[in-house]
């Protein structure tokens, strides 16, 4: 399928599923998600996380959405991580989370930054680290996240000029190599 072709069907199952015509959306997506398409797999662990148009299916939106993070799909990534964060719909397991959330952070997506340097803050799966915490949140307010700027703010008055200074260079030299390897 060309890929003019397959975002088409992506993008017209993406309307459909914004005017809550679901059945639409998951008769074009299946098809792109059953060919490799990490976005239309996204989407459809989404419809059966929720039963949007399909019956719901914990198993079979888990499936999915662990396709799209294994392809890279950093949106999966996060959705995953969270559910593993949460511990409702699997058992509860931050490490899984925290690499899942790294993933995504380390593409740029401002949610998973946020939410890793949460987990560092509070040491989830991690040695409770206040300078990597307010490194990732330095990343994701830079990018517009609306609470970062606050728990960032929380996490400084915990440490030292010292460690403000180093969490703020080591920001920086994350934006520079585009968030690999921070």
């Amino acid at each position: 399928m060309p890929f003019t072709h397959a975002y088409a069907d992506l993008a017209k199952g993406m309307d459909a599923a914004k005017s809550g015509d679901y059945e639409t959306a998951l008769k074009e997506w299946k098809p792109l998600a059953e060919q490799g398409d990490a976005m239309a797999r996204r989407f459809l662990g989404q419809l059966y996380l929720k039963g949007l148009g399909v019956t719901q299916d914990t198993n079979t939106a888990l499936r999915w959405y662990k396709l799209a993070a294994d392809q890279g799909d950093a949106n999966a990534q996060s959705k995953l991580a969270r559910i593993y964060y949460d511990g409702k719909l699997v058992p509860q397991d931050y490490a899984t989370a925290f690499n899942l959330y790294k993933l995504a952070a380390e593409q740029g997506l401002v949610v998973a930054q946020h939410n890793l340097g949460w987990m560092y803050s509070e040491g989830y799966s991690v040695p409770q680290d206040y300078v990597r915490a307010h490194m990732w949140m330095n990343l994701a307010a830079s990018l517009g996240h609306k609470n970062a700027v606050t728990t960032r703010n929380r996490i400084e008055e915990k440490m030292t000029p010292a460690d403000v200074s180093k969490a703020q260079k080591l920001a920086r030299n994350c934006v520079t190599n585009n968030y690999k390897n921070c």
